[in-house]
């Protein structure tokens, strides 16, 4: 476990549980869901985990690529689907840290997860009031590989809490938890206690705000697409930075456009990197 602090603000990091973020706190006050790493037994507990090589969900566990299927892990119960990468479910390495930042990586070798062989990087660095993080891929595989990036945190809601963003288009679900359709969105100013939704945003400025009657968190990122997920029986919401629509790999064989997707195809040797910063300011 490494735990980061600055100030009022500590994080804590488990490497062994896919790289994941345990847990954010602002003094008593949990910014993220937030568990000591100590206690967790899973990433799908913690805080915030990376998505890498995709995220969301690759529909059937079955990928197709340049006219290649590959069956992939249904890795998350009784889902149909694969989701959000491997990265979340797989140790990660400790490079560097120190009291307020460190390194981790993971290297992918082609498993029954995932066909293309990838070297993965994530940073952390704490300062006042603030959470930076870096995420990069680097293809290693002797082909043309998909790629997508992006995180997975789980915000507290609390009394009061109110998320805004702006964006172009929202993707429609169906049943199956996959896109039907994009329709114009301009995004979200909404009541998180009465909200509903597990949408990909694109047209994504990116920057996010949620605002309770105790905290004050800004969330910024060079990525362009945003998945929220929330309903009323929660008491988080999953505010996701991502690079591409869900099931974006599926949707480009089926002839959509990767890059108007956000899907990155690397050449063998070719990188994609994306930042994330949360930042918090506890209200008087």
């Amino acid at each position: 476990m490494i735990r980061l602090q600055a100030g009022e603000l500590a994080c804590e990091i488990e490497p062994s549980l896919g790289g994941c973020i345990a847990g954010l706190w602002l003094g008593d006050l949990p910014v993220l869901r937030s568990t000591p790493a100590a206690q967790l037994t899973s990433s799908r507990q913690a805080g915030s985990y990376p998505l890498v090589p995709f995220s969301n969900r690759i529909a059937g566990a079955r990928l197709v690529w340049q006219g290649t299927a590959h069956p992939l892990v249904r890795n998350n119960g009784a889902e149909p689907h694969a989701i959000h990468g491997v990265g979340w479910q797989r140790p990660w390495q400790v490079l560097e840290s120190d009291e307020r930042s460190a390194l981790l990586s993971y290297e992918h070798k082609p498993d029954s997860a995932w066909p293309f062989a990838f070297d993965s990087s994530q940073t952390m660095q704490l300062r006042d009031g603030a959470l930076a993080l870096t995420l990069s891929l680097t293809n290693q595989s002797p082909q043309p590989a998909p790629a997508g990036l992006g995180w997975h945190p789980y915000f507290v809601k609390r009394p009061g809490s109110r998320i805004a963003f702006e964006a172009t288009g929202r993707w429609e679900m169906g049943p199956d938890k996959l896109p039907t359709e994009r329709r114009p969105h301009a995004g979200l100013d909404a009541d998180c206690a009465t909200l509903d939704v597990d949408h990909c945003f694109d047209g994504w400025q990116g920057v996010a705000r949620l605002r309770d009657e105790r905290l004050r968190v800004r969330i910024t990122s060079t990525l362009g697409k945003l998945v929220v997920f929330t309903n009323p029986a929660r008491d988080s919401i999953a505010i996701e930075p991502v690079s591409h629509v869900n099931n974006a790999m599926n949707l480009v064989a089926a002839g959509a456009d990767a890059a108007g997707l956000g899907l990155a195809v690397l050449q063998p040797g070719e990188s994609c990197s994306a930042q994330l910063t949360i930042e918090v300011e506890r209200l008087p």
